[in-house]
């Protein structure tokens, strides 16, 4: 499956002095791609506050490729690679639309915060599988039910 995708335009009012998108910005842009990955595969942020639980990052890599300037258009991948542990990874690209040039490439450490307990949830997918509607955005599949013999 694609990783999911979500389109910006670069704002004039996010370029630094030398014309081109600020650092911080591709952090805002990844973050912003990840939150809606949750809102497409059914995750809304009260969901997640109602079951006491929250997102967290924990470690961010960005690699930065190629410039950026106000009004490029670009696409934000968001991909989950999960693991057998409290966290997970999520890596993400920024293209840019017109030629898709990789203009940033974002790796996060993630993992889901029980809010009441102040500690990592055992298994993130557990929290995925009991909140999504489109399990495949996250890269994950719900268990069969088990045929009656």
């Amino acid at each position: 499956m694609e990783p999911f995708t979500v389109r910006i335009v670069v704002r004039g009012y996010e370029t630094d002095a030398q014309g081109h998108l600020n650092q911080s910005v591709y952090l805002q842009y990844a973050e912003h791609g990840r939150w809606c990955a949750l809102e497409h595969g059914g995750i809304r942020q009260s969901d997640l506050l109602a079951k006491g639980v929250g997102p967290v990052t924990m470690e961010t890599a960005i690699r930065y490729r190629r410039e950026l300037r106000a009004g490029d258009e670009v696409d934000v991948s968001c991909a989950f690679a999960w693991g057998e542990g409290k966290s997970f990874r999520i890596e993400q690209t920024i293209r840019r639309v017109d030629d898709g040039t990789l203009a940033a490439e974002v790796t996060a450490v993630c993992g889901i915060l029980d809010l009441a307990e102040r500690k990592l949830v055992p298994d993130p997918r557990d929290v995925f599988l009991a909140l999504a509607s489109d399990t495949a955005v996250f890269g994950l599949q719900r268990p069969r039910p088990s045929a009656r013999p």
